[in-house]
């Protein structure tokens, strides 16, 4: 029995060859170790072929039972491995030995490998979007909650590594969040071009079997049809957008993983990763490494080169389907598969991350962060901005050689600084006085900057944003949920 097995997949689609592949130039073609990820949304889209095939009189009632029933037993089957080509190959082999080629070589009636493929992929891909949409979600959830508890906890804000301005902990939680909602909205967009069924394109040129591709479409979830049969069978596009915007976000997910791997030296000293997410050295007992965040750095890496793999492939295929397109799969799968767990992995180390709002706070109070406040303080008192500017550098280059701060200048100290004459030594000392991390921060009240009043306004803003876009992946979710158990009645209404 195994050996006819064989025989049937090996020659599946073979009819005009007289010998198999060898061995060896099977295991080259072969993409069965990579169509697990989709085996069974070719079971599912065979059956919504079938149906469609049979509402449409292609197939009689006992036809579509026996091939519906053969797809349903073939789903708790093992179909990871096999000497047939690939995933299509294989369900179709095994409907056969089932009921028999008479009946069973019906099932792929006006369909071609070329656009079931294309079909599985779109499948595949959709729920990883939805998934990945509720992954991103749940990240910027708790990216909310860190940020309002600190939206009054200080520290120190970079550029170039250098510190720039006084700013709070809540402030770079909400920088991640906005970020991730541009990698969140992509996803969302793209999702509308992913959701269009390729299926009943054939194998480039469409039919002459009169077939309704709407309804192959309506019963698996998708919202349209991929319309044109070469665009249907030979087109990526969508695909690789959908890879691009995940190495997008693991591009920022990396950035976020440095920030925290900076943080959490000896020397900032400004979080403490849970034990849970760290790893001690082999030889060092004192060490507690960030080895996952590095390893979201390399991962990051990893689903860059994915995207270069499968915009590689495309870049040189003529239009109608060539057999490269069969390696874009494990890129894809990969991709997907990385992004989902990082978005988890850092839920969790958020989650559980121990901020030292004390050693922010003197680091943030000390130096010269507050030096933009007090040129500001100046330019409020009638003073061009590059004069207050020239001044403040000035106050601080007399700062740095004594080795204060500047609020630590006497007035002797600020009357030998100044070369301007635009303002009154005392009433700088004044200004100088007035301005400390508090004042620095109630101060801040552009949109969107780091100021009290600011953070708390954009907590609740990004709540709400969050909370409307979860309404929008939820009712994706449940719209093709809704579809394929409208499929699975009309199965087991027939095969009953």
């Amino acid at each position: 029995m195994l050996y006819i097995t064989i025989i049937i997949a090996s020659l599946m689609y073979r009819s005009r060859f007289d010998q198999s592949l060898d061995k060896f130039t099977l295991d080259y073609v072969s993409s069965i170790s990579d169509d697990s990820e989709i085996a069974m949304y070719d079971i599912i889209g065979s059956q919504a072929h079938v149906m469609m095939l049979h509402e449409n009189k292609i197939l009689s009632k006992v036809e579509t039972k026996k091939i519906l029933a053969a797809l349903e037993k073939i789903k708790k089957e093992n179909l990871s491995s096999s000497d047939a080509e690939d995933i299509h190959e294989l369900i179709e082999s095994r409907v056969v030995k089932k009921i028999g080629l008479k009946i069973g070589g019906k099932m792929h009636t006006a369909r071609s490998r070329n656009d079931q493929v294309a079909l599985d992929l779109r499948m595949k891909v959709r729920d990883d979007t939805n998934i990945l949409c509720k992954c991103i979600l749940d990240l910027i959830d708790t990216l909310v909650s860190v940020a309002e508890k600190h939206t009054d906890t200080p520290m120190p804000l970079y550029t170039h590594l250098q510190q720039a301005q006084i700013g709070t902990f809540s402030h770079f939680m909400l920088s991640y969040t906005d970020s991730l909602f541009r990698d969140l909205d992509r996803l969302y967009v793209t999702y509308g071009r992913i959701n269009e069924s390729p299926l009943g394109a054939g194998p480039v040129g469409g039919t002459s079997i009169p077939i309704d591709r709407n309804s192959t479409a309506r019963m698996l979830g998708f919202k349209g049809l991929v319309e044109n049969s070469i665009d249907a069978t030979s087109g990526r596009d969508v695909i690789a957008e959908y890879a691009s915007n995940v190495a997008i976000l693991m591009t920022g997910l990396s950035r976020m993983a440095e920030d925290l791997i900076i943080w959490s030296t000896s020397e900032f000293a400004f979080v403490e990763l849970s034990d849970k997410f760290s790893s001690p050295s082999s030889v060092m007992p004192q060490k507690k490494n960030p080895d996952i965040l590095e390893l979201t750095r390399g991962k990051a890496a990893r689903v860059i080169g994915n995207l270069v793999a499968v915009l590689t492939t495309l870049k040189g295929l003529a239009s109608g389907y060539g057999r490269d397109l069969q390696e874009i799969k494990p890129s894809v799968f990969s991709t997907s598969k990385i992004a989902v767990s990082a978005l988890v992995v850092l839920n969790s180390m958020f989650a559980t991350l121990h901020v030292n709002k004390q050693k922010m706070r003197r680091v943030a109070g000390s130096g010269y962060l507050a030096a933009l406040d007090v040129a500001e303080a100046l330019v409020n008192e009638g003073i061009s901005f590059r004069i207050a500017h020239k001044i403040v550098g000035q106050l601080v280059h007399t700062a740095h050689r004594s080795n204060k701060s500047l609020s630590e200048l006497s007035l002797a100290e600020i009357k030998k600084s100044l070369t301007e004459k635009q303002i009154e030594p005392k009433k700088l000392l004044k200004v100088i006085s007035s301005i400390d991390i508090n004042t620095s921060l109630e101060g801040r009240v552009s949109r969107g900057s780091s100021g009290f009043a600011e953070q708390k306004r954009m907590v609740a803003d990004r709540r709400a944003k969050a909370q409307a876009y979860r309404s929008g992946t939820t009712k994706r979710a449940a719209d093709v949920d809704a579809a394929l158990k409208g499929l699975s009645v009309k199965i087991h209404s027939i095969i009953k």
